[in-house]
């Protein structure tokens, strides 16, 4: 079966939408590991006199990690299916949030525009039919030195990592999903992952982007090995140099990112995976 793509996929999505919560809530882990990527943004705890972009926020488990990590931003939620925007906008926020129906490539027409100092993408960019259209969105709408956090399904590579997915959509997620008359939305969403970039390529389509300090970091539970954050940052310099490859190599921050630490173009340390524990070193920017 092919992938879903845009209309189709916005039409799967609207159909899931009445049952998606109770399906992601057996998911063990899922709401703690979003806010912790929301954490992950590294930005004031209060968010106070920022503004937030959920890109994709589906029925809002996104956006409401984003709430209550920055329980006083102004959040800007974004998703192009029509069913699980309402399900999103129905639920009680404690702060007013903008919801916006729109696919990513007509936020301008929608009428959003930055620029915001965080772009949060949780489950999107494997979904897109062109990611780095969504990268270069993203930093479009970033203030300088505005930062991204992109959560996602993204596989390590390892066999091991690869056969747990394919075993728990196999024998837990597509039964339930079929039940309920979903399993073509499902389907998708279990190839997706297995097709789509393993981390350390994600994390390196994010540098080439144009984003700096970019980091690949892993999530725990079950998950290990199948769901990554990777944060990077928007440089203070201008979309013409960004990704040039002049000092960089290819792209801001481009490299295998297994290889440990390297310097950014302003000469601060981009941190990596560790070869040898396959973990990341903690700093200001990662609170666990």
């Amino acid at each position: 079966m092919p992938l879903l793509r845009d209309a189709d996929l916005a039409a799967a999505f609207d159909h899931a939408a009445r049952s998606y919560n109770a399906l992601v809530a057996a998911n063990p882990g899922y709401h703690a590991h979003l806010r912790r990527s929301a954490r992950r943004l590294g930005l004031p705890p209060d968010g106070r006199r920022l503004r937030v972009l959920d890109l994709g926020c589906g029925t809002g488990a996104s956006t409401a990690a984003l709430a209550e990590v920055l329980p006083h931003a102004d959040i800007t939620a974004v998703d192009a299916s029509a069913g699980m925007l309402r399900r999103a906008a129905a639920r009680s926020w404690a702060r007013p949030v903008r919801f916006v129906h729109a696919p990513v490539e007509r936020l301008d027409e929608a009428g959003v525009s930055g620029p915001f100092d965080a772009v949060f993408a949780a489950y999107l960019l494997r979904n897109a039919a062109d990611p780095d259209a969504v990268l270069a969105c993203a930093r479009r709408l970033l203030a300088p030195h505005g930062r991204l956090a992109v959560h996602e399904y993204a596989l390590s590579g390892r066999a091991a990592h690869r056969a747990v997915w394919s075993a728990v959509c196999g024998g837990l997620v597509l039964p339930a999903a079929t039940l309920l008359g979903d399993g073509p939305l499902f389907r998708h969403l279990w190839r997706s992952v297995v097709t789509f970039d393993t981390a350390d390529c994600l994390g390196s389509r994010v540098a080439r982007a144009g984003f700096e300090r970019v980091r690949v970091l892993p999530l725990p539970g079950w998950q290990t090995g199948i769901t990554h954050t990777v944060v990077g940052r928007r440089p203070a310099y201008g979309p013409e140099a960004a990704g040039s490859g002049k000092e960089d190599g290819e792209g801001a921050g481009a490299r295998p990112l297994g290889e440990g630490p390297q310097k950014t173009r302003a000469g601060s340390p981009t941190v990596g995976r560790n070869p040898a524990t396959g973990t990341e070193p903690r700093s200001e920017e990662d609170p666990r």
